[in-house]
């Protein structure tokens, strides 16, 4: 990408009174974060927390701009996969921030995807009872989802996100550069849940992802940009109004019901996060219609995207008790109903309560196959 066809540096704000923060979305910017750490954090030590490969690519001029701005640095690499993010690493962490010396003056700095970003989160809502917090997502499912909004946490054997907390970073730097070394197939990972925020919430937005959705995916500067910070505004606003998941943040969860029913299953092996939920979305559009919430031609609207994308749409044929299995455990279950997202139209989506039955027909899942 040549400099001149580089979008400028887009900042947006999560509004959350003290808890405030901006995002920062631009191209090749990684080295010019540490200054901008340093005067967000206040921090005079910074602990990166990355996998190995971000750690090789990424992590050198992370630092060197943390160690210019003042700050003494230490990288902390953690396993690559969703099953790092367990209480077994945060342990291991924890560990190897003390033997750092880190005190509440150091800033916890997550460097690579979304795994990262949860478990270094939470390590940081934990040691000392909170210590300051950055993300630095490096690939497009962190960026337009898991680095914005504060929901940090690991999984348990029996499912998904089972421990966490609700904790803000002081900051998110988004450096799309970063994404030109991520494999096809995590892209469109990312890609789902860009698309979902427009399927529950802007159907405009929905409307240019049909018309850009290969220039979007080619990395092509101006429309990823423009792509990303709307996504990114979307779920800000929505954070902004309901930071705790009392109401209206729920309609994020669109397609992570049976998304996170899937990976669990899988042993979170199989899928990539963003493939669970394009699966999840797929399937709940379909029930949306089935269950009148939403007009015929909703689904296969969303399904087509989803499969433009290059993300799967059909379920895994697990058998039907052992996905109501999973769902017995799913974290937004309310006595005997799960809070399942549906649409009423592309841009517009609800939350219900529904039995895990009524959620997943008698015939599931060759009915969803059919339909997607």
């Amino acid at each position: 990408m040549a400099a001149a066809e580089q979008p400028s540096l887009r900042t947006l704000r999560v509004h959350l009174e003290e808890r405030s923060y901006p995002i920062r979305i631009g191209f090749d910017t990684l080295h010019q974060a540490g200054p901008a750490i340093a005067d967000a954090t206040k921090a005079n030590r910074a602990a990166v927390i990355t996998v190995p490969g971000v750690g090789r690519r990424y992590g050198a001029p992370l630092e060197r701009g943390l160690r210019r701005a003042g700050l003494r640095v230490e990288r902390l690499v953690v396993p690559d996969g969703d099953r790092s993010k367990n209480l077994r690493q945060a342990a291991r962490l924890y560990d190897a921030l003390l033997d750092f010396g880190a005190d509440r003056g150091t800033a916890v700095v997550a460097l690579g995807g979304g795994v990262v970003g949860d478990l270094a989160g939470f390590v940081a809502a934990t040691y000392l009872r909170g210590v300051p917090f950055v993300q630095v997502p490096t690939t497009l499912l962190a960026m337009a989802d898991a680095s914005v909004g504060g929901k940090v946490g690991v999984n348990l054997p029996q499912g998904k996100n089972l421990v966490g907390a609700f904790y803000q970073p002081k900051l998110v730097w988004i450096d799309l550069a970063t994404l030109r070394t991520l494999p096809a197939r995590e892209r469109a990972a990312g890609l789902a849940e860009m698309i979902k925020h427009a399927a529950i919430w802007d159907a405009e937005l929905f409307a240019t992802f049909e018309a850009q959705l290969e220039a979007v995916a080619g990395l092509e500067p101006e429309p990823l940009a423009a792509g990303l910070e709307k996504s990114c505004a979307i779920k800000a606003e929505v954070v902004s109004r309901d930071e705790r998941e009392s109401g209206l943040r729920m309609l994020l969860n669109f397609g992570h019901t049976l998304g996170h029913a899937i990976e669990t299953l899988s042993g979170y092996r199989r899928f990539l996060h963003g493939e669970a939920v394009a699966i999840g979305m797929a399937f709940a559009a379909v029930r949306s219609e089935a269950l009148g919430f939403a007009s015929p031609g909703v689904a296969p609207r969303l399904r087509e995207l989803l499969e433009r994308a290059g993300l799967p749409t059909a379920p895994p044929d697990f058998p039907r008790r052992a996905y109501l299995e999973a769902l017995r455990v799913d974290k937004k279950k309310r006595d005997r109903h799960i809070r399942f997202v549906v649409l009423r139209e592309l841009g517009r989506a609800e939350v219900v309560p529904l039995l895990p039955a009524e959620i997943l027909p008698r015939r599931f899942p060759a009915v969803a196959r059919r339909s997607s």
